[in-house]
């Protein structure tokens, strides 16, 4: 990797990005889902089957059968109309702000954690063309700027398992299921950072950490699909980059995000994925972080970081920022102040925003006759920064804020 050489850039490579593929028959659009029509209910095989509490991530499930979903819409019409009965629509799916009314064009099927395999009905399932729609309806919804993140994430949240447990229950494997689990874990990590920011509300807190659950359990069921697909030693097209995602979310010494070490985990992956310049990458940018070497630490951040790898750091780059200042706080000479326009470089922060976290450290700044700010040495007032989450800039990131999923 050359992540440290003198040729470094101040952005990030973006990752390859996917259209969800389909054949000259599916090319359906989801605003077109209010002209078709749904088939007659069919029975679901395995009849005698008793209500359970349902894993949406359990590929291969045996219980309902060979089913397989008609339900054209993306919502089961007796569902839609029980909800609209109920008033339980969220504010996405109300035809004209209604409550009481939705279309099949808005209404999507919510996730059910409870469900009776007796009464599963083949009309009650997407099939995969469907589902594939709906995902890319949802994820089209992150670019909404008429409610909060919040509710924007909190409805596609629930929308996305439901879109698993169909798969799911359909023993949906293939290789489409591989790229529309890629498009969900993004939507998990791009919600990792954005909720992150607002982590300071309990209730925000509480969906990064729900959010957080969701986006182990879905990339654990993107590495079986990956392993269930696989033909030869070849490596599918983003298996490695979504690999380490898994490897930054063990940054910090007690982060085990799937339950094992990170060293135990690696001893799982295949030499072809570790090799790789994501995975490469990844393995540097923890090690630069555990041995606190925050120069390489940003180095590499510049010169090979996508904007997905991004998300899954942010919450750390403060805490290794915060490490900078007390290396050189305690280690440097007192005699000689640190000017914050060079050390703002090494950061990757904005000199205004830097002085302001010099401040939130419990260290003061100086200028010089020449109006050059600067960080005075062996402060013994420096502390690691305390109190809600503050958020300073990043350099290089600004071109990557309106990040879209797809082209």
């Amino acid at each position: 990797m050359e992540g440290g050489n003198g040729n470094r850039r101040s952005s990030f490579s973006q990752p390859p990005r996917h259209q969800f593929p389909f054949t000259a028959t599916n090319q359906s659009k989801v605003s077109n889902f209010s002209q078709r029509v749904t088939p007659p209910p069919t029975t679901g095989s395995n009849s005698n089957a008793s209500t359970s509490d349902f894993n949406e991530d359990s590929q291969g499930s045996s219980n309902f059968g060979g089913l397989l979903g008609t339900c054209s819409y993306m919502c089961p019409e007796r569902e839609r109309i029980q909800r609209e009965k109920l008033r339980d629509l969220a504010v996405f799916e109300r035809l004209n702000g209604n409550p009481g009314k939705s279309s099949p064009a808005l209404a999507v099927k919510k996730f059910c954690r409870t469900i009776s395999i007796k009464e599963v009905q083949a009309s009650d399932m997407r099939p995969l063309p469907v589902l594939e729609d709906t995902l890319n309806y949802l994820l089209g919804l992150l670019d909404s700027k008429e409610h909060p993140f919040e509710v924007v994430h909190d409805f596609i949240f629930d929308r996305t398992r439901s879109i698993r447990q169909d798969l799911t229950m359909q023993s949906i494997v293939n290789k489409r299921a591989i790229f529309m689990y890629e498009g969900m874990v993004k939507f998990h990590v791009i919600s990792h950072r954005k909720l992150w920011c607002s982590a300071g509300d309990p209730n925000i807190a509480s969906m990064h950490h729900l959010n957080m659950e969701q986006l182990t359990k879905t990339l654990s069921s993107l590495f079986n699909l990956y392993e269930a697909n696989r033909n030869s030693n070849d490596l599918h097209e983003n298996e490695a980059e979504f690999h380490s995602f898994y490897v930054l979310l063990n940054l910090g010494s007690h982060n085990k995000p799937m339950g094992e070490p990170l060293s135990l985990w690696f001893s799982h992956v295949s030499t072809p994925i570790l090799k790789s310049k994501e995975m490469r990458f990844a393995r540097r940018i923890v090690r630069s972080f555990r041995m606190g070497n925050y120069m390489d630490f940003f180095r590499t951040v510049a010169a090979d970081a996508s904007y997905l790898q991004y998300c899954i750091m942010e919450p750390y780059i403060n805490e290794i920022r915060s490490l900078a200042l007390s290396y050189i706080n305690f280690g440097g000479y007192k005699l000689h102040p640190y000017p914050l326009f060079v050390l703002s470089k090494h950061l990757m922060i904005e000199e205004s925003d830097l002085e302001s976290f010099c401040h939130s450290c419990g260290l003061e700044t100086c200028i010089d006759e020449s109006g050059n700010k600067l960080l005075q040495t062996k402060q013994t007032t420096f502390s690691p920064p305390k109190g809600g989450i503050q958020k300073y800039s990043f350099l290089g990131l600004q071109d990557y804020e309106r990040y879209s999923l797809w082209p």
